[in-house]
């Protein structure tokens, strides 16, 4: 199936693209696998009268990703926590050890008549490196793994294209490996963990780690600012 035609991905500076993600081995990306693809989907959201929508995302430290989507306009909520693993209520410590099969997540409530899931999605793919395995930067194992945790089939169905269409485009030098699944547990990682960012400005890994990261977003995503 045309991925232009079914899905119209939002427009994007391809130069911005490029260069935000540079840094995670992008190379040369195809204008038409990435045009389009927000307005008809938001459109139809906006007729539907919908109600919020929630999906669960993994991209290294749940650290970055919650400072990143707390600052998307559109997004309501987000909850740091841990997916998808074998252990009931598993502690940070115990996650960090790799054993429990979990992945460092958060969990995204957002409004799909303001954002849509497509443009969620984009934010994800250029904020972190989809195409190493259980690695983003210096963090390593399988709880920093990429993850798309979807709750819906609808939602399965357009992470599925866009990756799709994201190889083929050869937007990477290497393939997605970003894993998809549904999202069988979540649970809300401790208190500390929420807000992280914002309540530990000063904290080194805050200031050379989530600060650059952040800062790129805001340049590259100005426009979708809360």
């Amino acid at each position: 199936m045309n991925f232009k035609n079914k899905f119209q991905f939002l427009p994007i500076c391809l130069f911005a693209f490029s260069a935000f993600a540079s840094s995670c081995g992008m190379a040369k990306t195809e204008k038409d696998t990435i045009e389009n693809q927000g307005k008809t989907q938001k459109t139809n959201l906006n007729n539907k009268n919908q109600k919020m929508e929630v999906i669960t995302l993994g991209a290294g430290c749940f650290w970055c990703i919650e400072s990143i989507f707390q600052n998307l306009k559109g997004v309501e909520k987000v909850v740091s926590g841990y997916s998808n693993g074998q252990k009931p209520n598993p502690t940070y410590k115990e996650v960090c050890t790799g054993t429990t099969g979990h992945a460092e997540v958060a969990q995204i409530t957002f409004d799909p008549s303001v954002v849509s899931l497509s443009e969620v999605l984009e934010v994800f793919f250029q904020t972190h490196d989809p195409t190493t395995l259980n690695r983003q930067g210096n963090d390593v194992g399988t709880q920093y793994r990429s993850g798309i945790y979807y709750h819906t089939e609808e939602q399965k169905k357009i992470a599925l294209e866009i990756i799709k269409a994201l190889n083929e485009s050869k937007a990477y030098d290497r393939p997605i490996v970003t894993e998809v699944a549904a999202v069988a547990t979540f649970y809300p990682a401790e208190d500390y963990h929420q807000n992280y960012f914002n309540d530990n400005t000063n904290q080194p890994y805050c200031q050379y780690v989530i600060r650059p990261k952040l800062d790129k977003f805001k340049k590259v995503f100005k426009d979708k600012l809360k």
